[in-house]
């Protein structure tokens, strides 16, 4: 696999040849789309594991619905109005980027949802078909520095259309002011007519079903066996400088090779570099660039930079080098991880407790749910350094047992 065929913007190109299984629901969303346009409340949930393909058949519908009503509704009726949304800054530089290419597709068409939000509520216009990509990232509460000002993003947007397509994955979700349940979003949805599917074919990693069971095991908190050797190739380094120059000489190879971490190190957007330091091991924080063409996971430059789940929310990459910071540790009396929430240093991520019933275990949940995304952004490989003592030797004792 070269580096181009990993490109996000190819992965999500809607004119990318699909499966049968994906082909088979574009079909089944545009129908949906269209039979609810003129109508009020109707929802399509689209849900599955990371790598299933959600915002490549996400897309494709979207293009499909656009391309449609640029040449008119049909039957005499005017054309739909169209919005596809999503709360993640990297994602939206990358949909849009994808519709300079594509006949049909326009860049105003891709928006965040406050924009949306605050335009709808200054017009008081509705339009027909909204989707909405990582609706998990939507802010379930008001948040002023973000300029949402009223109770529930998704309720807004509700509001201001007939129809909603979203993506929905509670194990994404990265902060209380975005804490969805599955409970939650049904109160939310109502009375209104609800349709969901999910995906379950994995097409980003390139694994034996083991991989995908031991990282589910370890965002429950288990350690299981370490996967047998097979091409995807999965790793315990004892060195974070010898991961670091393994993921150098991959990115040489074949491209889309970074370091990750979990938030366990200062960051602040103060304009300055901020490092992580593991022994030998000394690199910078992802930089924000928001004027940047490229998404951070795509940039050449970024292989000197540790990227942050924010920055690969929603990427694909051949192979990582994942750090586990110091709120991940080990329990040798009960054989299972600890998180630590007072060594995770994304304070927004716990901000906003108001409402929320056990803020504790929800704590632990988000840290959870942020290992999950780290863990399943390859397709090629994953490689694990763990900070702490305890489970950095407790993993390199699974990794020997499996023949190192």
């Amino acid at each position: 696999m070269s580096v181009s065929d990993n490109r996000a913007d190819l992965k999500l190109a809607p004119d990318r040849a699909l499966t049968a299984e994906q082909e088979k629901l574009v079909c089944k969303i545009v129908a949906f789309c269209q039979d609810h346009e003129q109508g009020k409340g109707a929802v399509l949930v689209l849900q599955g594991d990371a790598g299933t393909g959600k915002s490549v058949v996400m897309n494709a519908a979207f293009a499909r619905l656009r391309q449609q009503a640029g040449v008119g509704g049909g039957g005499g009726q005017a054309a739909p109005s169209l919005r596809f949304l999503v709360n993640h800054p990297e994602m939206i530089k990358l949909y849009r980027r994808i519709a300079e290419d594509v006949p049909g597709l326009r860049k105003r068409d891709y928006e965040r949802p406050t924009t949306f939000i605050n335009q709808s509520r200054k017009t008081g216009h509705v339009t027909d078909i909204v989707f909405v990509d990582e609706a998990h990232l939507l802010l379930s509460r008001r948040d002023a520095y973000n300029r949402f000002l009223q109770d529930n993003q998704l309720e807004e947007i509700l509001r201001a259309s007939r129809v909603v397509v979203m993506v929905f994955d509670p194990r994404q979700v990265l902060k209380f002011k975005s804490f969805w349940s599955e409970q939650s979003l049904h109160h939310l949805l109502g009375e209104r007519q609800v349709v969901t599917y999910r995906l379950t074919t994995q097409f980003r990693m390139c694994a034996h079903a083991d991989v995908s069971h031991w990282i589910e095991a370890f965002c429950q908190c288990r350690l299981l066996p370490l996967p047998a050797p097979q091409p995807f190739d999965f790793r315990i380094f004892e060195d974070a400088q010898t991961l670091y120059e393994t993921i150098r000489q991959h990115e040489a190879e074949v491209g889309l090779c970074r370091m990750l971490a979990t938030y366990d190190y200062p960051y602040v957007l103060n304009g300055q570099d901020h490092f992580i330091t593991e022994g030998r091991f000394h690199l910078r924080w992802d930089r924000s660039l928001p004027e940047a063409r490229l998404p951070w996971a795509e940039r050449a430059d970024t292989i000197d930079e540790v990227g942050s789940v924010y920055t690969v929310q929603g990427f694909d990459l051949n192979y990582v080098g994942l750090i586990l910071g110091p709120s991940v540790d080990y329990d040798a009396k009960t054989d299972r991880i600890i998180l630590d929430t007072s060594c995770y240093e994304d304070s927004a991520a716990f901000a906003g407790k108001a409402g929320i019933e056990n803020p504790a275990a929800l704590s632990e949940q988000i840290m959870l749910n942020a290992l999950n995304v780290l863990m399943t952004r390859p397709t090629k490989g994953l490689y694990l350094y763990a900070s702490r003592p305890a489970l950095r030797q407790r993993l390199l004792a699974l990794w020997q047992a499996r023949g190192g």
